[in-house]
């Protein structure tokens, strides 16, 4: 089966968030966060200066989102201002990226850390950003943590560190830290996992966009499905719904911003799959 395209004419994609019966994402290189129906009307839209990434909310329903070049997080207040909740400078160098927040309000935040083509890769931390804005390191020796999941009962955080191919958890203590990495699956060199999320089997489907696929992997079994992407590329993915079966998708045709600019390729898609989401985002 096919994806069925929903939204067209986007930028870039990225970090899609189901709440309130919405799909929120980023379209990263267009500088928006974008709210659609699952019909695709579009509900709501915003700017973020440095362009956006990963998306979260408070408690107190708040919106927090990453910037990807100006290295914080914003936050969306009642009256639909930004201001800036967390400096990630300090200890990220280059291009935030996604981010995961818990029920408390907690989020944890990667980067790139390196500039692609102009420099080796580098490994780089995984931060800790508190609901009051406080920055500490969650986890160090990171190489491109990317898209995160939070599993239903909050105690372990499985992030998608690309560039070594695999899919690492950890557990989650009472104060937010993170304690226990160890591998949740190992991925083929063609699969480098971007952004993911969960489903009430445990398994995580994984938007790979080297692969054009997006692939469910198993803990136990590795890649149990697949959904192919033709000669588009699979960015980030989202299960949410009425019943949270459909897997929502983030398609373009490249990460070059300046192409992607000029070609207005990506979309939103869907497929309806059998085993519905859970945990967070």
């Amino acid at each position: 089966m096919t994806l069925d395209r929903i939204y067209e004419e986007l930028v870039f994609p990225e970090c899609p968030r189901w709440r309130d019966g919405a799909l929120w994402f980023s379209d990263c290189h267009d500088g928006r966060v974008v709210a659609i129906a699952p019909d695709g009307r579009l509900l709501d839209s915003f700017g973020v200066p440095g362009g956006p990434s990963g998306l979260g909310w408070l408690p107190s329903g708040e919106a927090l989102v990453v910037s990807i070049a100006d290295l914080c997080v914003y936050r969306r207040q009642s009256d639909g201002s930004l201001i800036r909740h967390a400096d990630l400078s300090s200890h990220h160098r280059f291009h935030a990226n996604d981010m995961v927040v818990d029920d408390r309000g907690n989020g944890y935040v990667g980067e790139v850390g390196f500039r692609g083509g102009l420099e080796a890769p580098k490994s780089t931390v995984l931060l800790l950003v508190r609901p009051d804005g406080a920055v500490s390191v969650a986890a160090d020796d990171m190489l491109t943590p990317n898209g995160s999941v939070i599993t239903a009962d909050g105690g372990t955080l499985i992030v998608a560190e690309s560039l070594r191919h695999r899919l690492m958890s950890f557990t989650i203590a009472a104060d937010g830290t993170l304690h226990d990495r160890r591998l949740f699956a190992e991925l083929d060199a063609e699969a480098i996992p971007d952004g993911i999320c969960l489903d009430e089997a445990g398994c995580i489907w994984v938007a790979s966009p080297r692969a054009r696929a997006v692939l469910r992997v198993s803990p136990k079994d590795g890649v149990v499905d697949r959904i192919d992407t033709g000669a588009t590329r699979p960015y980030a993915c989202m299960l949410g719904g009425a019943d949270r079966r459909d897997l929502f998708v983030c398609l373009a045709d490249t990460h070059d911003a300046a192409v992607a600019r000029k070609a207005r390729s990506g979309a939103i898609a869907f497929r309806t799959v059998d085993v519905a989401g859970c945990g967070r985002p």
